[in-house]
Protein backbone atom coordinates (compact mmCIF):
# COMPACT_ATOMS: atom_id res chain seq x y z
CA UNK A 1 0.00 0.00 0.00
CA UNK A 2 1.54 3.64 -1.09
CA UNK A 3 -0.32 5.34 1.77
CA UNK A 4 -0.36 3.79 5.42
CA UNK A 5 -3.53 2.62 6.78
CA UNK A 6 -4.76 2.33 10.34
CA UNK A 7 -8.03 -0.01 10.95
CA UNK A 8 -10.47 0.40 14.26
CA UNK A 9 -12.60 -2.11 15.67
CA UNK A 10 -14.65 -0.96 18.23
CA UNK A 11 -16.05 -3.74 20.51
CA UNK A 12 -18.31 -4.18 23.12
CA UNK A 13 -19.10 -7.75 24.80
CA UNK A 14 -17.31 -9.45 21.06
CA UNK A 15 -16.87 -13.22 20.29
CA UNK A 16 -13.03 -13.70 21.21
CA UNK A 17 -12.73 -16.70 18.82
CA UNK A 18 -14.53 -14.50 15.98
CA UNK A 19 -12.41 -11.59 16.82
CA UNK A 20 -9.38 -13.04 16.73
CA UNK A 21 -9.79 -14.93 13.45
CA UNK A 22 -10.93 -11.39 12.15
CA UNK A 23 -7.94 -9.47 13.46
CA UNK A 24 -5.48 -11.97 11.78
CA UNK A 25 -7.18 -12.27 8.71
CA UNK A 26 -7.04 -8.06 8.19
CA UNK A 27 -3.21 -7.99 9.35
CA UNK A 28 -2.55 -11.02 6.66
CA UNK A 29 -4.40 -9.48 3.97
CA UNK A 30 -3.94 -5.68 4.22
CA UNK A 31 -0.67 -5.74 6.45
CA UNK A 32 -2.08 -2.04 8.03
CA UNK A 33 0.13 0.03 9.86
CA UNK A 34 -1.63 -0.15 12.34
CA UNK A 35 -4.87 -2.33 13.80
CA UNK A 36 -6.52 -0.87 17.26
CA UNK A 37 -9.13 -2.51 19.67
CA UNK A 38 -11.62 -0.28 21.37
CA UNK A 39 -12.74 -2.33 24.22
CA UNK A 40 -15.70 -1.12 26.23
CA UNK A 41 -16.62 -2.38 29.38
CA UNK A 42 -14.52 -5.75 28.79
CA UNK A 43 -15.22 -9.16 31.03
CA UNK A 44 -12.19 -10.23 32.81
CA UNK A 45 -9.29 -11.63 31.34
CA UNK A 46 -10.48 -10.37 27.70
CA UNK A 47 -7.67 -7.34 27.45
CA UNK A 48 -5.31 -10.46 28.26
CA UNK A 49 -6.21 -12.63 25.81
CA UNK A 50 -6.12 -9.96 23.30
CA UNK A 51 -2.49 -9.42 23.92
CA UNK A 52 -1.07 -12.41 21.35
CA UNK A 53 -2.72 -10.28 18.74
CA UNK A 54 -1.02 -8.19 16.58
CA UNK A 55 -2.69 -4.63 18.10
CA UNK A 56 -3.36 -2.20 19.79
CA UNK A 57 -5.82 -2.73 23.05
CA UNK A 58 -7.45 0.43 24.51
CA UNK A 59 -10.17 -0.31 27.19
CA UNK A 60 -12.64 1.85 28.96
CA UNK A 61 -14.32 0.47 32.41
CA UNK A 62 -18.29 1.53 30.73
CA UNK A 63 -19.95 1.52 27.47
CA UNK A 64 -19.11 4.50 25.52
CA UNK A 65 -20.59 3.61 22.27
CA UNK A 66 -20.15 2.80 18.55
CA UNK A 67 -19.31 6.41 17.54
CA UNK A 68 -17.14 7.49 20.92
CA UNK A 69 -14.56 4.33 20.01
CA UNK A 70 -14.45 5.11 16.39
CA UNK A 71 -13.56 8.29 17.10
CA UNK A 72 -11.12 7.57 20.37
CA UNK A 73 -9.70 4.99 17.54
CA UNK A 74 -9.54 7.13 15.16
CA UNK A 75 -7.79 9.93 17.25
CA UNK A 76 -4.75 7.74 18.17
CA UNK A 77 -3.93 6.53 14.46
CA UNK A 78 -0.90 8.15 13.09
CA UNK A 79 -1.92 6.89 9.65
CA UNK A 80 -2.57 8.34 6.38
CA UNK A 81 -5.82 6.35 6.01
CA UNK A 82 -8.52 5.53 9.01
CA UNK A 83 -10.69 2.85 8.85
CA UNK A 84 -12.99 1.43 10.66
CA UNK A 85 -15.03 -2.64 10.54
CA UNK A 86 -17.51 -3.88 13.30
CA UNK A 87 -15.99 -6.02 15.05
CA UNK A 88 -18.02 -9.38 14.14
CA UNK A 89 -16.59 -10.09 11.22
CA UNK A 90 -20.06 -8.88 9.17
CA UNK A 91 -17.40 -7.08 6.36
CA UNK A 92 -15.73 -9.78 5.01
CA UNK A 93 -11.36 -8.73 4.40
CA UNK A 94 -11.67 -8.10 1.07
CA UNK A 95 -14.63 -5.92 0.81
CA UNK A 96 -12.35 -3.98 3.31
CA UNK A 97 -9.67 -3.87 0.87
CA UNK A 98 -12.17 -2.27 -1.82
CA UNK A 99 -13.36 0.31 0.65
CA UNK A 100 -9.60 1.50 1.24
CA UNK A 101 -8.72 1.39 -2.33
CA UNK A 102 -10.45 4.64 -3.33
CA UNK A 103 -9.29 6.16 -0.36
CA UNK A 104 -5.54 5.09 -0.71
CA UNK A 105 -5.71 6.02 -4.38
CA UNK A 106 -7.11 9.54 -3.72
CA UNK A 107 -10.49 9.08 -5.83
CA UNK A 108 -12.43 10.09 -2.48
CA UNK A 109 -11.97 11.14 0.80
CA UNK A 110 -14.40 9.46 2.38
CA UNK A 111 -15.33 5.83 0.88
CA UNK A 112 -18.61 3.98 2.81
CA UNK A 113 -19.17 0.18 2.31
CA UNK A 114 -22.87 -0.51 1.56
CA UNK A 115 -24.88 -3.63 2.13
CA UNK A 116 -27.61 -2.20 -0.29
CA UNK A 117 -26.21 -0.91 -2.68
CA UNK A 118 -26.97 -2.78 -6.20
CA UNK A 119 -24.41 -4.76 -6.59
CA UNK A 120 -23.51 -5.93 -2.71
CA UNK A 121 -23.58 -9.63 -1.96
CA UNK A 122 -25.64 -10.53 0.68
CA UNK A 123 -24.72 -13.94 2.14
CA UNK A 124 -27.41 -14.31 4.65
CA UNK A 125 -30.11 -11.41 5.44
CA UNK A 126 -31.03 -9.67 8.58
CA UNK A 127 -34.56 -9.96 9.86
CA UNK A 128 -37.44 -8.80 8.08
CA UNK A 129 -38.34 -6.27 10.41
CA UNK A 130 -34.48 -5.42 10.47
CA UNK A 131 -34.40 -4.99 6.64
CA UNK A 132 -37.60 -3.18 6.77
CA UNK A 133 -36.38 -0.74 9.56
CA UNK A 134 -32.66 -0.28 8.21
CA UNK A 135 -34.67 -0.13 4.09
CA UNK A 136 -37.00 3.07 5.09
CA UNK A 137 -34.33 4.70 7.21
CA UNK A 138 -31.51 4.64 4.45
CA UNK A 139 -34.85 6.36 2.02
CA UNK A 140 -35.11 8.92 5.04
CA UNK A 141 -31.87 9.90 5.25
CA UNK A 142 -31.28 10.35 1.49
CA UNK A 143 -34.55 12.52 1.95
CA UNK A 144 -32.82 14.44 4.48
CA UNK A 145 -29.48 14.70 4.04
CA UNK A 146 -27.34 16.55 1.13
CA UNK A 147 -25.63 12.60 0.22
CA UNK A 148 -27.86 10.49 -1.45
CA UNK A 149 -26.66 6.96 -0.46
CA UNK A 150 -27.78 3.09 -0.92
CA UNK A 151 -27.09 2.45 3.21
CA UNK A 152 -25.52 4.96 5.73
CA UNK A 153 -25.05 2.32 8.61
CA UNK A 154 -23.11 -0.27 7.26
CA UNK A 155 -20.16 -0.85 9.98
CA UNK A 156 -17.37 -0.71 7.37
CA UNK A 157 -15.69 3.17 6.26
CA UNK A 158 -12.56 4.45 5.61
CA UNK A 159 -11.66 8.27 5.39
CA UNK A 160 -8.26 10.27 4.92
CA UNK A 161 -6.37 12.27 6.96
CA UNK A 162 -7.13 15.88 6.08
CA UNK A 163 -10.96 14.69 5.71
CA UNK A 164 -11.06 13.31 9.23
CA UNK A 165 -9.40 16.85 10.22
CA UNK A 166 -12.32 18.67 8.40
CA UNK A 167 -15.19 16.78 10.13
CA UNK A 168 -13.45 15.56 13.58
CA UNK A 169 -15.07 18.89 15.41
CA UNK A 170 -18.72 18.60 14.36
CA UNK A 171 -19.05 14.97 15.48
CA UNK A 172 -20.98 14.72 18.42
CA UNK A 173 -23.27 11.45 18.47
CA UNK A 174 -21.44 8.44 20.92
CA UNK A 175 -23.40 5.63 19.85
CA UNK A 176 -24.72 3.72 15.95
CA UNK A 177 -25.95 6.88 14.75
CA UNK A 178 -21.87 8.24 13.92
CA UNK A 179 -22.16 6.60 10.88
CA UNK A 180 -24.87 9.23 9.88
CA UNK A 181 -23.49 11.81 11.30
CA UNK A 182 -20.14 11.57 9.73
CA UNK A 183 -21.93 11.37 5.89
CA UNK A 184 -24.03 13.93 6.91
CA UNK A 185 -21.22 16.47 7.98
CA UNK A 186 -19.07 14.85 4.91
CA UNK A 187 -21.63 16.06 2.57
CA UNK A 188 -21.95 19.66 3.86
CA UNK A 189 -18.27 20.27 4.00
CA UNK A 190 -18.18 19.34 0.39
CA UNK A 191 -16.14 16.20 0.47
CA UNK A 192 -16.04 13.51 -2.46
CA UNK A 193 -18.04 10.22 -0.63
CA UNK A 194 -17.81 7.15 -2.60
CA UNK A 195 -20.34 3.96 -1.55
CA UNK A 196 -18.81 0.77 -2.07
CA UNK A 197 -20.57 -2.21 -2.36
CA UNK A 198 -19.91 -5.12 -0.21
CA UNK A 199 -20.07 -8.76 0.25
CA UNK A 200 -21.89 -8.91 3.96
CA UNK A 201 -22.96 -11.48 6.42
CA UNK A 202 -25.68 -10.81 9.04
CA UNK A 203 -24.07 -11.83 12.53
CA UNK A 204 -26.35 -13.33 15.55
CA UNK A 205 -26.51 -11.74 18.60
CA UNK A 206 -26.59 -8.29 18.51
CA UNK A 207 -26.33 -5.85 20.89
CA UNK A 208 -28.82 -4.12 19.04
CA UNK A 209 -32.83 -3.23 20.15
CA UNK A 210 -34.11 -2.85 16.69
CA UNK A 211 -37.28 -0.45 17.56
CA UNK A 212 -34.65 1.01 20.19
CA UNK A 213 -32.41 1.95 18.25
CA UNK A 214 -35.11 3.27 15.24
CA UNK A 215 -36.00 5.76 17.54
CA UNK A 216 -32.14 6.64 18.29
CA UNK A 217 -31.16 7.01 14.81
CA UNK A 218 -34.24 9.02 13.56
CA UNK A 219 -33.50 11.63 16.32
CA UNK A 220 -29.93 11.76 15.35
CA UNK A 221 -30.95 11.82 12.11
CA UNK A 222 -32.67 15.07 12.39
CA UNK A 223 -29.79 16.65 14.79
CA UNK A 224 -27.46 15.80 12.00
CA UNK A 225 -29.29 17.29 9.14
CA UNK A 226 -29.63 20.33 11.53
CA UNK A 227 -25.67 20.82 12.40
CA UNK A 228 -24.97 19.93 8.52
CA UNK A 229 -27.27 23.09 7.58
CA UNK A 230 -25.37 25.01 10.22
CA UNK A 231 -22.12 24.58 8.08
CA UNK A 232 -23.38 25.27 5.01
CA UNK A 233 -24.78 28.64 6.99
CA UNK A 234 -28.35 27.92 6.81
CA UNK A 235 -30.67 30.88 8.40
CA UNK A 236 -33.14 28.72 9.84
CA UNK A 237 -30.67 26.44 11.09
CA UNK A 238 -28.54 28.94 12.60
CA UNK A 239 -30.95 30.72 14.20
CA UNK A 240 -32.35 27.69 15.62
CA UNK A 241 -28.87 27.09 16.80
CA UNK A 242 -28.82 29.97 19.08
CA UNK A 243 -31.69 28.97 20.86
CA UNK A 244 -29.62 25.76 22.28
CA UNK A 245 -26.52 25.45 24.63
CA UNK A 246 -23.89 23.69 22.35
CA UNK A 247 -22.95 20.20 22.98
CA UNK A 248 -19.36 19.03 23.67
CA UNK A 249 -17.93 17.19 20.59
CA UNK A 250 -16.54 13.90 20.88
CA UNK A 251 -12.71 14.48 20.25
CA UNK A 252 -12.86 17.08 23.61
CA UNK A 253 -14.51 14.15 25.75
CA UNK A 254 -12.55 12.16 28.32
CA UNK A 255 -11.59 9.41 26.23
Amino acid sequence: MSRSVGVVLPAYRPDMDQLGTYIAAIDDALAPQTIVVELDAPRDGVPVQLRSLPIEVHTVPYRRGKGAAITAGFERLETDVLAFVDADGSTPVNSLERILDPVIDSRTDLAVGSRRHPDATVATHQTFARRFLGDGFAWLAGQLLDARLYDYQCGAKAIDVPAWEGVRDHLYEPGFAWDVELIAIAAALDLRIEEVPIEWEDKPGSTVSPIRTSIDLLEALLTARHRSKQLRDDRLHTALAEHFDEPTALIEKDR
